[in-house]
């Protein structure tokens, strides 16, 4: 990734500059008319979060105040800030309370809901399989359920329903990495019931409180509640009735084992919690990028071509390994790229400071709610020139930088994605066995998907794209007297550098 140091930024002052000074406490950034009770600027919000604020940073700029009684709510869009409020100003930081609430009916009191302590000893805890050589070791896994489904994708599709295949093959590479076993038919019930629920949560969070499950027009979130947790209970209860030596060295058994040393600490219920957080954090956050991405390369073929190229140059046929990956630049380009434009998180959970902080030249009080949408940062054009166009170029060494904290598709601060070398190793390795396979377009007649924003940026509608066997290419006829090298086969470092 090409970044610089805000110092580097020209919309900022230079190491050498004097510090703005600071407005007196009491003194709100810029807002709109926010009339007797705000409300009406949350209702507009609720129907399109992403856009309101976008026209909001157009006309007030990028610190903006919301006065949504009983609430006082700056919206931060600029990079050095929200970087300083996420990274040094974390440990006075707390997430959004009603936000959690609502998360913490499907997720528990995970490592994604916890705060203070609570929250530390988990990450501690949980941090060591999420390291990237502990997310290497599941590369193979991937590689494996990715060859399985596209085995099964058509050989050739005018209208294939690439989101929904693309959303199983990440339920079935996180359900093999935390129970080793295949999802199967519970693929389509998980999918249903996911974007029900998250749905459902977007909605709630616009309200002050929620109705209690048991009233009769909530009767398909009670449904689908109970068939995500009937999954990862499922699966639970099979691993504690099998022998503890036949235990496999998986995801589960890890947690099992924080249960076995610590069971206050860790009980069944908390190891349950972190399973469904995997579960659901885990496949959306890939399914949803690489969703976005099939489009971006359907739509822009010749950055598809370049891909394609390099992943045969790389692998030369073979199934990626771990070791593999670092050697596919460009693929991970059009990832990243794919990120900035579609950040599955496009404003991350708002957040609400225990104790006065001051953000440049705002002081602001205790209890101040901060909320921080990475995608207006992403789309700015201060930051990246042509800022709607595809150009995975953008983050080539070549590059020109472009400041810290105007990337942010996993966060930063210590709060960053506990996923996130994960979801990078696991959207890799599927993105080129794709490309090996497959060369992607748009149907005729089709036009850019709509971002819908519930909890996650997916598209409005699902997405289907044009597959076909991906070309291939015309042997090489080594010239009279010259050894072909791809017939050198003795080590596969000699294939690579090849």
């Amino acid at each position: 990734m090409n970044t610089s140091t805000s110092s580097d930024c020209p919309f900022h002052a230079g190491p050498t500059a004097q510090a703005p000074v600071p407005h007196p406490p009491g003194v709100w950034p810029p807002g709109p008319p926010a009339g007797l009770t705000g409300w009406g600027l949350l209702k507009r919000m609720s129907r399109d979060l992403p856009g309101t604020l976008a026209a909001w940073q157009r006309e007030l700029g990028d610190v903006v105040h919301l006065r949504i009684r009983p609430e006082h709510l700056v919206v931060v869009t600029d990079p050095q800030l929200a970087r300083e409020l996420l990274v040094t100003h974390h440990d006075a930081l707390i997430r959004w309370e009603r936000g959690m609430r609502v998360f913490a009916q499907l997720q528990g009191h995970s490592v994604f809901i916890a705060e203070g302590d609570a929250w530390r000893g988990k990450r501690h805890a949980l941090q060591q399989s999420f390291t990237p050589k502990a997310v290497q070791a599941f590369a193979a896994t991937m590689a494996s359920a990715t060859r399985q489904a596209i085995s099964r994708w058509p050989t050739g599709a005018e209208t294939f329903p690439i989101e929904s295949a693309l959303t199983s093959l990440a339920m079935d590479v996180i359900v093999r990495m935390m129970f080793s076993s295949e999802i199967g038919d519970d693929a389509r019930m998980a999918e249903k019931t996911l974007r029900t629920l998250l749905a459902m949560a977007n909605d709630e969070l616009y309200w002050p409180a929620s109705w209690p499950h048991w009233v009769p027009w909530k009767r398909a979130k009670r449904q689908a509640l109970a068939a995500l947790n009937g999954l990862i209970d499922r699966h639970l209860q099979a691993r504690l009735t099998s022998p503890r030596d036949a235990w496999p060295d998986d995801l589960l058994t890890r947690l099992l084992r924080l249960h076995r040393d610590d069971a206050t600490a860790w009980p069944l219920r908390a190891v349950r919690d972190e399973c469904m957080t995997a579960f659901v954090a885990g496949h959306e956050t890939v399914a949803a990028t690489l969703t976005w991405w099939a489009w971006c390369m359907g739509a822009n073929p010749a950055a598809q071509t370049a891909a394609a190229e390099e992943v045969r140059r790389v692998l030369q046929g073979r199934v990626p390994t771990a070791e593999d990956l670092p050697s596919l630049h460009y693929l991970t380009q059009t990832l990243q790229e794919t990120m900035r434009l579609y950040p599955v998180a496009p404003v991350l959970s708002s957040r609400r400071s225990t104790r006065p902080v001051t953000l440049g030249a705002w002081q602001f009080p205790a209890r101040t709610l901060f909320m921080v949408p990475v995608q207006l940062m992403h789309h700015d054009s201060r930051w990246f020139p042509d800022q709607l166009t595809f150009r995975p170029e953008r983050f080539g060494p070549e590059a020109p930088a472009f400041p810290r904290g105007a990337y942010l598709p996993f966060g930063a601060g210590p709060r960053v994605c506990l996923g996130q070398h994960l979801a990078m190793t696991e959207m890799t390795v599927i993105a080129a066995m794709v490309l090996q396979r497959f060369s992607l377009s748009v149907p005729d007649g089709m036009t850019a998907p709509r971002p819908v924003f519930h909890v996650s940026l997916r598209p409005e509608q699902p997405v289907h794209l044009r597959v076909v066997p991906a070309p291939v290419p015309p042997a090489r006829v080594p010239e009279p007297g010259i050894a072909d090298p791809s017939c050198h086969r003795g080590s596969s470092m000699a294939l690579r550098d090849g």
